[in-house]
């Protein structure tokens, strides 16, 4: 596996923490504060088929904003820009939801003021404040979000259509308060409350099923019309990390820092669920877990993170919905801590401060690295993506936060492969070429309101 850039040692990123100074206001990154740093990528390489492509578009200009990627036989090429820097004055950013469809993403942190950002440039639009700081773990959807806190405890959030004027406003808190402080209330007694942090929380839209994955090392399962927990387990032997539920047949998926990930099914016509397979290809702790399916084929395919720098995933036969591990990704030189899944391509964000973009080719377990997003200077804390251009070139908006108080909002674009027709190519090349140049237009002064506490 190729690495790009220069290997960092310990020593060196501890100095690039320290040599971090907090400016007095929020600010974006302009194209020449980002070409400060060594490009981490290497030179295309014109013996492959696809650079024919590349010679079709017109060089970008010294002031361009977007980088290409290498050429890699046979992937596409990709290209990346950085649209937003936004630094926090105090605290880390813990956790990242977009609400889908809509124009908005939110940053949780240290905070309990949870800040509203307008996509893509990260203006801020407002924020939802709430009675206990510390928000782990985010989810949204549609016009709802989810936020953990503190206290261990979930709220519910409406934040209206985006269009409109920007009024959220607190629906509900899980678990409900009882209206007798005295008795607990129906099954939310108290040991049904988690006994530390939340760190995750998953979806299951059929059933209305909010799941709650805690430091405490169970997974609760919640009705989100009544705020009432409908089941609880102990899911793994030490903290949960992740937790992923399969909307097609309400499976659900658990990673931990006791290095498995384990896959659990509700009894039918009942609220229990029962484990059903352990996954366990190294002793690392798992960090992270995503489930990609692609709305063009039936394949479905897991994702794991973990501390030793692999992501291992696994291939769901069709047959018996039985997972076999397929092989991992070798890239990252410390721990994964994060990782997206949309459509084919995979975002990791790692503990070596970069984020790397994978791409699976269709009807195939071969994966390829695309690039390398290197612009923070502390560890990738989480990634939120989603799609904005489904055309021949696909489009994406990526979120990231990083241990170095930092929010990064890139846009992403994957050019066709070989087995695209001329006439897709051509157009492919064309929305390009017209990206590119818009790209050079735009004003690379931006600014943004303070971030204050």
């Amino acid at each position: 596996m190729e690495h790009y850039g220069k290997r960092r040692t310990l020593c060196s990123f501890i100095d690039d923490r320290r040599s971090i100074q907090s400016p007095t206001h929020l600010s974006f990154k302009t194209l020449h504060e980002m070409s400060d740093q060594d490009s981490p990528f290497s030179p295309a390489r014109p013996s492959t088929p696809a650079s024919s492509l590349y010679s079709l578009l017109p060089p970008p200009s010294p002031d361009s904003p977007w980088r290409l990627s290498p050429l890699q036989t046979p992937s596409p090429s990709l290209l990346f820009h950085c649209v937003a820097s936004l630094h926090r004055q105090e605290g880390n950013i813990y956790s990242i939801a977009i609400i889908s469809g809509g124009s908005l993403v939110f940053t949780g942190s240290d905070s309990s003021r949870i800040r509203a950002w307008r996509q893509p440039d990260c203006s801020e639009r407002g924020y939802l404040k709430a009675s206990s700081g510390e928000v782990r773990a985010m989810l949204a959807y549609g016009t709802t979000l989810f936020t953990s806190h503190r206290d261990f405890k979930v709220r519910i959030w409406d934040v209206g259509s985006p269009e409109s004027f920007f009024r959220p406003k607190q629906v509900a808190t899980i678990p409900r308060k009882s209206s007798f402080p005295w008795f607990p209330a129906g099954v939310t007694g108290r040991r049904y409350h988690h006994k530390d942090c939340v760190s995750c929380m998953a979806y299951y839209q059929a059933e209305g099923i909010l799941y709650t994955g805690s430091w405490d090392k169970t997974v609760k399962a919640w009705r989100v019309s009544d705020s009432r927990c409908v089941d609880s387990f102990t899911a793994h032997d030490d903290i949960v990390n992740s937790v992923v539920v399969n909307q097609e047949d309400g499976c659900v998926f658990t990673c931990s820092s006791d290095g498995s990930v384990r896959i659990w099914r509700r009894l039918y016509g009942q609220s229990t669920h029962i484990l059903t397979m352990t996954l366990k290809y190294q002793p690392s702790p798992v960090n992270a877990i995503a489930l990609s399916t692609t709305t063009s084929s039936t394949s479905c395919f897991l994702y794991s993170g973990s501390s030793d720098g692999f992501v291992n995933f696994w291939e769901k036969e069709k047959i018996s919905s039985r997972f076999n591990h397929g092989g991992l990704l070798q890239g990252h030189r410390f721990a994964v801590l994060c990782l997206v899944a949309i459509e084919k391509l995979i975002f990791s964000g790692s503990e070596d401060t970069t984020i790397r973009v994978w791409r699976r080719e269709e009807e195939s377990c071969f994966h390829e690295c695309l690039a390398v997003l290197d612009a923070h200077r502390g560890p990738v804390r989480c990634l939120a993506a989603s799609m904005e251009i489904e055309k021949v070139v696909m489009g994406f908006l990526v979120y990231s936060a990083g241990l170095d108080q930092t929010f990064k909002a890139w846009r992403v674009k994957v050019l066709p492969d070989e087995k695209m027709s001329c006439l897709e190519v051509g157009a492919g090349i064309n929305d390009l070429t017209m990206t590119i140049m818009e790209s050079e237009m735009m004003d690379s002064s931006m600014f943004s309101s303070s971030w204050v506490q």
